[in-house]
């Protein structure tokens, strides 16, 4: 019997700013929605370099999978929008730091600009144990 999907919300990222979850559980699948380098207070971010962007971006979409009963190592895809693929280097550097050894399938999207200015937004999808 299928079990209907479940939002998870996590105390320590931002919580939705419009009509959407952080996350959805469906089964065993984690899907986190884009995160943009926004604290949990919501405190803007977007004039802070390019490394501590992505390391709040990469932050936030870490709580939603610990909220979710996950770890770094059940994440199974994730995809990175930056802004100015000059920002890849640096990108790959914070992001090898905080997963450690995990290395989920990935793709690093340059685009030109995203919403309210910041530099980074990232999104994951991941296998959890047990059922939901």
């Amino acid at each position: 019997m299928n079990s209907k999907p479940q939002t998870i919300l996590a105390e320590d990222a931002p919580a939705p700013a419009g009509h959407y979850s952080q996350a959805v559980r469906s089964g065993n699948s984690l899907y986190i929605s884009g995160q943009l380098p926004t604290r949990a207070d919501k405190a803007p971010l977007a004039d802070t370099s390019f490394e501590l962007q992505a390391r709040r971006s990469i932050a936030n979409m870490l709580a939603i999978l610990e909220a979710a009963g996950g770890k770094p190592d059940d994440l199974c895809r994730v995809t990175a929008y930056i802004v100015g693929v000059q920002n890849w280097p640096e990108f790959n550097r914070v992001y090898g730091e905080m997963l450690g050894e995990a290395r989920p399938a990935r793709t690093v999207v340059p685009v030109p600009e995203l919403h309210y200015g910041y530099l980074v937004e990232i999104d994951a999808i991941a296998s959890l144990p047990g059922h939901g």
